[in-house]
């Protein structure tokens, strides 16, 4: 399976997502739930936000390594932040955290800000869209 990631000139070039991300490879289509930072227990790991960010994301690997897959069939991410400001204040060590995780592959991604995330201590929850060899 490829993945063929649009991004038209138009649009200048993208740091760190992709605009599109295409693929007519034949396989199974995996939806994570939003996914926090929080460890087996239910717990929340930190306070800090990279923290809850990197676990957040492991978490979402979890989901998809369980089916079958790997981080790298990840098509789509959505990210829920409770502060964009403070998304932005860490966005370094952010991209340090994700390309440990997943390298330089880049979904096609959305960064959304909400007024709260249902469990209390959350900053953020993020869910994906993987495309799975059948």
């Amino acid at each position: 399976m490829t993945f063929k990631f649009i991004n038209p000139e138009t649009l200048g070039a993208p740091r760190g997502y992709s605009n599109g991300v295409l693929t007519d490879a034949v396989g199974r289509l995996l939806f994570v739930a939003g996914q926090i930072g929080w460890d087996k227990e239910q717990t929340i790991v930190s306070e800090d936000f990279v923290a809850q960010f990197d676990r957040a994301l492991a978490n979402v690997i979890a989901v998809v390594t369980e089916a079958g897959g790997k981080p790298d069939q990840i098509a789509r991410l959505l990210i829920y932040v409770t502060d964009k400001r403070e998304y932005k204040l860490h966005l370094k060590e952010i991209g340090e955290t994700y390309r440990a995780r997943i390298g330089k592959h880049f979904p096609a991604m959305a960064l959304i800000e909400v007024k709260g995330l249902l469990e209390e201590k959350a900053k953020v929850e993020i869910e994906a869209v993987a495309v799975l060899n059948p």
